[in-house]
């Protein structure tokens, strides 16, 4: 059976802020993080109905493999901060006005 991602998501959030919280920096290690990330388990149950769907008993998340892994992946997508954004606007600014209008 599948996990949450919704709610596998929020709980590795609490996980690392409880982490960092506790820790301090020099004694910090991602394979201790992961560790304990790798505890969750919070599987989904098949619906009784309509056997290509899942159910999540904590958050009510219905949805089909495909769905829970489209929203696994927009869950661990890394979000564009501003430096990403102003990254991407000075490689625009440093082209051609020829690469330009070809994009």
């Amino acid at each position: 059976m599948p996990n949450c991602p919704e709610c596998t998501s929020r709980e590795k959030k609490k996980i690392e802020a409880k982490y960092i919280e506790d820790f301090p920096e020099e004694d910090r290690s991602r394979d201790a993080l992961f560790k304990l990330f790798d505890e969750i388990d919070i599987p989904m149950k098949m619906d009784e109905k309509n056997r290509r769907h899942f159910i999540c008993k904590r958050c009510g998340l219905y949805a089909t493999r495909e769905e829970i892994s489209d929203i696994r992946f927009r869950l661990n997508q890394k979000e564009r901060t501003r430096d990403d954004k102003h990254d991407d606007y000075l490689e625009w600014w440093s082209k051609s006005k020829k690469e330009k209008a070809e994009n």
